[in-house]
């Protein structure tokens, strides 16, 4: 009797480990393109790459075997200076085992490899913006008794339009005084994933930091027009150069892709620095928001618009509000709200250039997580 209880427990491991009856393990591989994986974000197939193009865009599958690595390419930033070059995280069953800066054409990465099989779902996301450089998955390479699987879809779609605040700039970095590099931004660790993250919702986000609606930041008063959201809304993306040698990110976005129940526009920190307290210019703020309204309600027919503001400084919400209620009289619009978030305080610290902590962005998320609760709860019932 003992010997077989020793014997059963010796075997039962590789009973459960072994493939199903007719299945053996082989090396395989697949591109990162439904049905194979889940996308998320603003993605483009193009010379066989799959390309990820905007902060936190991702692609996630699962399978059951012994192995699975990436293979990745690098855009022009690779030959650059690393400050610019694509940072990217792989995340297997939750936890993050890669945390990578792209310095190559093409590399290969390790995701896990055992002696026995195992369950395995496997994300790789983009950490840095579409501005200063893109990556993509030329191949997944694991070994498996099948094919990988994409994730399923979510019930929640939520899309997050704004800048570096939503871009999760510099949280990595806890000197206010340090500057920019996209090895210290995370979009994971920024509101907006967040609040997906908690809401269980699907999302894409565009956004790019220094960026705003009449003008990019300024330091000493003048006009920046080339950084500005609403021209490049629309496109598949826009980079500061380092893609172009490896996709047109100028191509039009194909907004049925992802048609969002939600849309979160924040916008309006980089103009500050410019409207200043001029009548004037917060005028030609409050107008221009309400044409961009149009825009997003254009190629969002049925999502709610919830226009967030004031994490780095509240000066123009009351512009904000005017532009939405302009806006939803001019056109009948009711479906669409404004929601102020408390400006950072310094209680929590600040990263890079001044910018929110995590737990700062913590905070702006759960205002905007209760706020869209009882939106959607309100919905449901």
């Amino acid at each position: 009797m003992l010997f077989i209880w020793l014997a059963l427990l010796i075997c039962l491991p590789l009973l459960f480990c072994r493939p199903a009856k007719g299945e053996t393990l082989t090396e395989r591989s697949f591109p990162a393109s439904e049905p194979y994986v889940k996308l998320t974000g603003r993605t483009a197939l193009h010379n066989g790459v799959r390309w990820l193009i905007h902060s936190a865009s991702k692609a996630e599958f699962r399978f059951r075997g012994t192995r699975a690595a990436v293979v990745i390419a690098g855009d022009g930033s690779v030959s650059g200076e690393e400050a610019s070059q694509a940072r990217l995280a792989v995340y297997l069953n939750g936890e993050r085992v890669i945390d990578h800066l792209v310095g190559q054409a093409e590399e290969t990465l390790e995701i896990f490899s055992s002696d026995r099989e195992m369950e395995a779902e496997v994300c790789i996301i983009k950490l840095s913006e579409a501005a200063n450089s893109v990556f993509g998955i030329r191949r997944i390479d694991v070994t498996s008794a099948g094919n990988i699987e994409a994730l399923p879809e979510k019930d929640l779609k939520i899309e997050f339009i704004g800048d570096s605040i939503t871009c999760g700039y510099g949280v990595d970095d806890e000197d206010a005084n340090h500057h920019f590099v996209t090895g210290t931004e995370d979009a994971t660790r920024a509101y907006a994933y967040k609040t997906a993250a908690a809401l269980n919702a699907d999302y894409s986000l565009v956004c790019y930091s220094g960026h705003g609606i009449i003008s990019g930041y300024t330091g000493d008063g003048n006009r920046v027009s080339g950084q500005l959201v609403p021209p490049v809304y629309e496109q598949l993306g826009k980079n500061y150069g380092s893609a172009a040698s490896v996709i047109d990110l100028s191509q039009p976005w194909v907004f049925s892709a992802f048609q969002p129940d939600v849309v979160v526009l924040n916008l309006g920190t980089n103009d500050q620095s410019f409207t200043g307290s001029s009548a004037e210019r917060r005028e030609e703020f409050t107008a221009s928001y309400a044409e961009f309204l149009k825009t997003v309600r254009k190629h969002n027919p049925s999502a709610l618009i919830m226009a967030v503001y004031g994490v780095m400084g509240d000066a123009l919400f009351p512009c904000v509000q005017e532009a939405v209620r302009r806006y939803s009289e001019e056109t009948g619009d009711a479906h669409i709200q404004t929601l102020r978030l408390k400006p950072q305080d310094g209680s929590t610290g600040y990263v890079a250039d001044w910018h929110p902590t995590e737990a700062t962005q913590e905070q702006a998320a759960q205002a905007l997580i209760e706020r869209l609760s009882s939106l959607i709860k309100g919905t449901s019932d």
